[in-house]
């Protein structure tokens, strides 16, 4: 049986999470920054992040009794120490991106303009504006070309006549850019927060309520105007929309013009690696909705292999995104194919790792995955595993976001018991899975009928069990193609578990026939 990691228990002081986020190479920076003065070795802040560093688990009692600080000075001393080690960070090469790169000469641009030296001040700002508008880092070049104007009017050039108006004309500009930018990402922000707080549209007057939200918020824009800023923002308000509404065909064409997009200049890979990533993400979730299984397995294979050959720079945040996008999306492929056997291999893996992150990961994705892997050891027919993986997740507290697969796991947990021959339990999961999902006010027409259904079995006689498994089915089958039910289908695949009962055969080998159905149409 595969070790099965616990929740994490996150340690919510931030010094102390920041102090474990960082790699080798990051404390011999800090090591070599804080040696760079003499008497910082011995100083209070840097016994502190020694001693922290070898702590396990945070304890201010344990810290005050090491002698380092006093309780009234912790707070200040792991203040002092949090600002340090974010110099460090700054300084580190490995952190030196566009961005920060651009600001950097900005204040340098500052500071000669502060000592008079104008056309010093000038020349360097000129040359961090083309960095940033070759970069799209739009802001930091309206910023620049404001403090260019400041300037022009103490130190008059002789160079341009029309400097003034160049100026004055490329902060209109990026000015009207960035506000289209700022409104495009503000309602992408807003899909999403709505996504996470309701869920998707479960009704007509949801749907209807979305779409006017989205289309009234949507700005006007002119397509040929826009940069790869601007059109990143676009196609990502368009794929939450059609998230909300249930639309995967649509999810899929945004997230397909989100990926392309990077692919058009890929330059843009390794200045947001992070928006590739999720964008990638979605690609592969849009194409396991709508069953799409050549180009699921064409972009899988095509992001193992960058991850393989470093096209996706890695640093602490792209490396936990590469391990929960890819780890989730390779169990998705044994449920697109019904290789569920084949898949077992990944438990260990995906186990080992959430033990490694530690309090890096966040409970959400850690609830995602335990709930794939349920999945998987019930497509397996290994119920008991199936039930040990979903009782994770009916325990865990404080889930926030994951109420959705709250409720999936709990009806997943009611067919694994009665799978299992539990019947003795089955009365009481029943109840606790029924008023957990009124509870959440997040029960769907095919949850309540598949829950009166499942309930009403334990009345049936043996010989008549089949013929209750075609009735249910018969009722569940009409919501397979609802616009707003059909979704539970996705993240459980009941109709496919009834029709092993009635076919007296694996679900897995139900899953391949109609995948073979399907090819010959």
């Amino acid at each position: 049986m595969s070790k099965i990691v616990t929740l994490a228990n996150h340690q919510n002081d931030a010094l102390f999470v920041l102090i474990k986020s960082l790699t080798k190479s990051e404390k011999r920076q800090f090591n070599l920054y804080v040696g760079r003065l003499e008497g910082n070795v011995d100083a209070k802040f840097f016994s502190l992040f020694k001693f922290l560093e070898k702590l396990k688990v945070y304890d201010e009692k344990v810290i005050i009794n090491s002698g380092i600080v006093t309780k009234q000075q912790l707070s200040n001393l792991k203040a002092h120490l949090y600002k340090q080690i974010l110099i460090s960070l700054r300084l580190n090469p490995a952190h030196k991106n566009i961005r920060i790169q651009i600001r950097e000469q900005l204040d340098f641009a500052t500071v000669l303009y502060q000592k008079g030296l104008y056309k010093q001040s000038l020349k360097l700002l000129d040359k961090a504006k083309n960095l940033a508008l070759e970069n799209e880092e739009k802001n930091i070049a309206y910023e620049i070309v404001e403090l260019e104007k400041v300037i022009e009017t103490q130190y008059i050039t002789r160079s341009l006549s029309n400097r003034a108006d160049l100026l004055s004309i490329q902060a209109k500009t990026l000015s009207q850019q960035n506000v289209i930018a700022s409104k495009l990402s503000n309602l992408s922000l807003q899909l999403y927060s709505y996504l996470l707080q309701n869920g998707y549209v479960k009704n007509n007057k949801e749907l209807e309520f979305i779409k006017n939200y989205f289309y009234s918020k949507l700005p006007k824009y002119d397509f040929e105007t826009f940069g790869f800023r601007e059109k990143l923002w676009l196609y990502k308000s368009h794929l939450w929309f059609s998230f909300l509404c249930q639309d995967f065909l649509h999810s899929y064409k945004y997230a397909r013009k989100w990926v392309d997009l990077f692919k058009e200049d890929k330059k843009y890979i390794s200045l947001h690696p992070v928006f590739y990533l999720k964008g990638k993400n979605y690609l592969l979730e849009a194409s396991f909705f709508v069953q799409k299984r050549a180009t699921f397995k064409k972009e899988l294979a095509s992001f193992e292999e960058e991850v393989e050959q470093k096209i996706i720079p890695i640093n602490t945040n792209t490396e936990l995104l590469i391990f929960e996008y890819l780890y989730a999306n390779k169990l998705h492929l044994h449920f697109l194919e019904a290789t569920f056997s084949e898949g077992e291999y990944l438990v260990e893996i995906i186990n080992n790792k959430i033990e490694n992150y530690g309090n890096r990961l966040d409970n959400h994705y850690i609830v995602m995955l335990y709930y794939k892997i349920a999945c998987l050891y019930f497509g397996m027919g290994k119920n008991e595993l199936c039930i040990a993986y979903l009782q994770k997740i009916i325990k865990s507290k404080n889930l926030g976001s994951a109420e959705d697969l709250q409720c999936f796991a709990r009806v997943l947990n009611l067919i694994a018991h009665y799978e299992c021959g539990l019947d003795y339990d089955l009365e009481r999961q029943f109840v606790d899975t029924y008023k957990f999902l009124l509870k959440m006010e997040n029960l769907q027409e095919v949850q309540k009928v598949f829950l009166t259904s499942i309930r009403d079995l334990s009345d049936v006689f043996p010989h008549e069990i089949k013929n209750e498994f075609k009735k249910i089915h018969t009722k569940l089958k009409k919501y397979e193609e609802h616009p707003y039910e059909k979704r539970a289908f996705l993240y459980l695949d009941i109709l496919s578990w009834l029709e092993s009962k009635i076919q007296n055969k694996p679900i897995a080998i139900i899953i391949k026939e109609k995948i073979k159905n399907k090819l010959k149409q």
